[in-house]
């Protein structure tokens, strides 16, 4: 018997067959992935764990195309302008969807109108680290002592960011709208640098990676709190934000999944299908779970999630007032 492509299958068993050729024969040529980020970050790498698994399971090249520039603008730009039939693909981070759309006036997308989300990937929290050796956070160590800190030491305490607007300066100004405090924000040209800044002394916390967990393990940072949900593997003993008292504290940046609007609902489902198929694959399962933690909301769900942090973001872009020299 012929083997199947995986939407033809779908189609047959719960779709129906008044969709479009296009759907039934996708995908018909090899599709692109864009990334707007360089070869070896944390997105380009969950981009060609999953392309490498796509091109197995729906028989077609996938190959991943670096476009980086603008926090990820550019390659969402190309993306929400290709044609809308399946074969182009964003996999983008929450900054470039949730936040940009907030921060510069010339952005050439919406991510709500120029893109069908197709679902998140992998998702990871921030770690809020202090450096046990900096005598000015001496005597910190939990959020609640933090917090505390920071309103006897009004604006003296310093928080680094991996650039201004940047996720990592979201997540700070909402502790500080949240913990009602006031923190001089330190912007850093990436993550990397922040680290090395707060490891000697130049500030005194930040919201660090997981690519941190290291400088945890030995010590040499300490550990408060994770911005996500749930507690962090690598970090059992760490507790959430909502654990420390912020029950509305939710910040994690994510890989996710996006064609242009107007792609056919039945491409979507087929592209959402292959990719949850991908993360239950052992093999590509432990690759992504180097990454972050494999989560795969449906595009509904995924849509919604989207709308809602970007809410959170602009309001607090504008409660900080946060602006990006354009």
């Amino acid at each position: 018997m012929q083997k199947l492509r995986p939407l033809a299958l779908a189609l047959m068993l719960g779709l129906g067959y008044g969709n479009s050729a296009q759907a039934q024969d996708w995908p018909s040529e090899p599709i692109k992935i864009i990334v707007g980020f360089s070869a070896g970050s944390s997105i380009d790498s969950v981009a060609r764990i999953v392309g490498e698994n796509l091109t197995k399971s729906l028989g077609q090249p996938v190959v991943v195309e670096n476009r980086t520039g603008a926090n990820g603008m550019l390659a969402a730009t190309a993306v929400a302008q290709a044609e809308s039939d399946g074969h182009t693909i964003l996999f983008s981070n929450s900054s470039s969807i949730t936040v940009n759309p907030t921060l510069f006036n010339d952005i050439q997308y919406q991510p709500l109108e120029d893109f069908e989300p197709v679902t998140k990937v992998v998702a990871t929290p921030f770690i809020l680290v202090t450096n046990p050796e900096n005598e000015r956070t001496a005597g910190v160590t939990d959020v609640a002592s933090l917090v505390e800190l920071a309103r006897e030491k009004p604006d003296e305490l310093s928080y680094g960011s991996a650039g201004i607007g940047n996720l990592i300066h979201i997540a700070t100004e909402l502790l500080s709208q949240q913990a009602d405090v006031k923190m001089t924000h330190i912007p850093y040209k990436g993550a990397a640098p922040m680290e090395v800044g707060l490891l000697g002394g130049e500030i005194d916390l930040a919201f660090d990676t997981p690519a941190g967990v290291p400088q945890i393990e030995a010590g040499k940072l300490t550990a408060l709190a994770v911005s996500g949900p749930d507690r962090w593997p690598g970090l059992p003993d760490t507790p959430t934000m909502m654990e420390a008292g912020y029950p509305d504290f939710d910040v994690t940046f994510w890989t996710g999944v996006f064609v242009p609007d107007g792609t056919d609902p039945a491409i979507v489902k087929a592209l959402y299908d292959a990719i949850v198929a991908a993360t239950e694959d052992p093999a590509t399962r432990e690759k992504l779970e180097m990454q972050g933690r494999p989560v795969v909301p449906t595009p509904e769900e995924f849509r919604a999630q989207i709308a809602e942090e970007t809410e959170v973001a602009a309001q607090t872009i504008e409660a900080a007032g946060i602006v990006v020299e354009q």
